[in-house]
């Protein structure tokens, strides 16, 4: 098991191997689609990233007494970023994305080139993730909608996550279809 603080270091992700549990501690950001894209088009996003995690999800929040709090929040598929992770990895320099289900080469390629990781969370467990999130520190773009605003939450061990996609590019989603491939073959010759 691993514990990571943010902001990452490189040397942080550098170390991070496929399979290894992570909880993280500190701030994260949520970004979906919109998010994104906007981001891209204005080129800034509301704080400085570097070194940062995003978070891909839409969380179900409700405001009581002019404070937020975050009902439900659970990752969203990854790959509805996939034309748009690679410029957004670089020009806003995250160490880290958290969502489910994985990303394409060209992400990997990004991860590789800028020294990020793709950590893997466990969809459908909403209501127990909410649990993790200590504070909603700010929220920007509600303009965007509830869950494509970007929220920025103070997290303590969130978790469990699993690298997924390390600094090198590795895929654990490619390594399972290679073994799946070869047990298929192995079937049927």
């Amino acid at each position: 098991m691993v514990e990571l603080r943010t902001p990452l270091a490189e040397e942080d992700v550098k170390r991070l191997r496929l399979g290894d549990i992570v909880y993280v501690s500190g701030v994260i950001y949520t970004a979906r689609d919109r998010a994104h894209e906007k981001a891209l088009k204005e080129g800034k996003f509301p704080e400085n990233l570097k070194g940062g995690i995003i978070f891909h999800s839409g969380p179900i929040v409700k405001k009581e007494k002019k404070k937020w709090e975050i009902i439900a929040i659970g990752p969203t598929t990854s790959s509805r970023m996939n034309s748009l992770e690679p410029e957004f990895i670089e020009r806003f320099k995250i160490r880290g994305i958290i969502g489910k289900g994985g990303m394409n080469e060209d992400v990997m390629k990004s991860m590789r080139k800028n020294k990020a990781v793709y950590l893997s969370m466990t969809g459908g467990c909403a209501a127990s993730i909410a649990e993790m999130i200590k504070e909603i520190k700010k929220v920007y773009w509600l303009d965007l909608g509830i869950p494509e605003a970007v929220w920025v939450l103070e997290v303590e061990k969130f978790g469990p996550l699993i690298v997924a996609i390390d600094a090198k590019g590795n895929s654990l989603y490619e390594e399972v279809n290679k073994r799946v491939e070869e047990n298929l073959k192995r079937i049927n010759p």
